[in-house]
């Protein structure tokens, strides 16, 4: 059960966190180019909506990561703990800052006002933080100090 639940869990990552941190990527340089391209509207709506679902999806890597966790008796590991510190962490500053920037800058592009490029580094830069944050959650799962599997 252990190695169904491990497979699930970064499939689950794979699928749900990694369109989420390409799309939040690619989202503040296509608000910018959004008034000067026919479809950057369109382009700049598909990234947000893009974010949003594969966010709420992203809900099934913490669930499967603790149930597997639970059955590999890891669950009070330095390793996992930090991890899901940063997953927190990560989680946070997605509902908390690149998601309502994404809703401010799409709100703007879609009413046709120009889009301050200050406001989009700001974005740009919690976004950076966002995908630095799971790129270390990700190496601390495979690292992880103690591992049973001889690396």
């Amino acid at each position: 059960m252990t190695h169904v639940l491990l497979i699930l869990h970064v499939l689950a990552a794979i699928v749900a966190i990694g369109p989420v941190t390409v799309a939040a990527s690619m989202f503040p340089p296509a608000a910018r180019r959004a008034l000067d391209a026919p479809d950057g509207v369109g382009t700049v709506r598909l990234l947000h909506r893009i974010c949003r679902v594969y966010a709420t999806a992203g809900v099934a890597v913490p669930v499967l990561g603790f149930a597997t966790a639970a059955a590999m008796g890891v669950l009070g590991s330095g390793w996992l703990i930090a991890s899901t510190t940063l997953t927190a962490v990560a989680a946070g500053l997605l509902i908390a800052f690149v998601l309502p920037h994404q809703d401010e800058l799409l709100e703007q592009v879609g009413s046709g006002q120009a889009v301050e490029r200050a406001h989009t580094v700001r974005l740009a830069m919690s976004t950076g933080i966002f995908n630095l944050l799971w790129a270390t959650v990700t190496i601390l799962m495979i690292v992880r100090p103690g591992s049973t599997t001889g690396v």
